[in-house]
């Protein structure tokens, strides 16, 4: 899965749908490292400020954590929103 630059949908919101798939699948799990900035800039050939708002939104939707100088993580599973 990568995001479709010819895709209507913004990209951030794309990477952001990527991500929460991949955790609701179990191929990132629960306390997890996500993959880094960088990785994911070059992985979908994106800019950083897409991948940091698809970051924002992932947090704010409580489906990662973000700890200061160590990455960001998948949310413990009771983090997760009501609706997946």
């Amino acid at each position: 899965m990568t995001v479709d630059q010819l895709d209507p949908t913004p990209i951030y919101e794309q990477l952001a749908w990527i991500i929460r798939e991949k955790i609701k699948s179990g191929d990132l799990e629960e306390r997890q490292l996500v993959p880094s900035e960088s990785s994911l800039q070059q992985e979908h050939g994106i800019a950083r400020g897409s991948v940091r708002r698809a970051m924002e939104l992932l947090r704010e939707e409580g489906w990662v954590v973000t700890i200061q100088g160590r990455g960001t993580f998948v949310a413990p599973r009771e983090k997760w929103p009501e609706k997946r």
